[in-house]
């Protein structure tokens, strides 16, 4: 009884590395799909054209920020997950400031603009 109980003990520690490695193939795979499911909706949620209006831009701020850090809470990729929440930072400040002088909109827009890049590098 013990010879036989070697082999299968044997087996069945291979059958569950085997599984083990599976599993952790799956979870590159499932990071990877989900990694690239957010960056697209990242994408398709901040709006940075030159023709953008900026009384637009702040009405929508907030909800874009809102929309910008659940992403962020959903994704592994720490990298990915700092720029979604550079990005949500920027749509805060500007919600809370007046958009009526027209250099400050334009450094924000700036600055959102290199944290879209930062983004979309993190997302490769």
């Amino acid at each position: 009884m013990w010879r036989r109980a070697v082999p299968v003990a044997a087996v069945g520690m291979m059958v569950l590395a085997g599984c083990s490695e599976a599993a952790e193939m799956h979870e590159d795979v499932t990071g990877a799909a989900d990694k690239a499911s957010v960056c697209g909706q990242a994408l398709g949620i901040v709006d940075l054209n030159p023709n953008v209006d900026p009384e637009k831009v702040q009405a929508e701020a907030g909800e874009k920020a809102q929309q910008l850090r659940d992403l962020a809470s959903d994704v592994a990729d720490q990298d990915v997950k700092q720029n979604l929440t550079a990005l949500a930072d920027g749509y805060v400040e500007m919600e809370q400031r007046r958009v009526d002088r027209l250099g400050d909109f334009n450094q924000w827009v700036q600055r959102n603009l290199n944290n879209l890049e930062e983004l979309r590098q993190a997302c490769l």
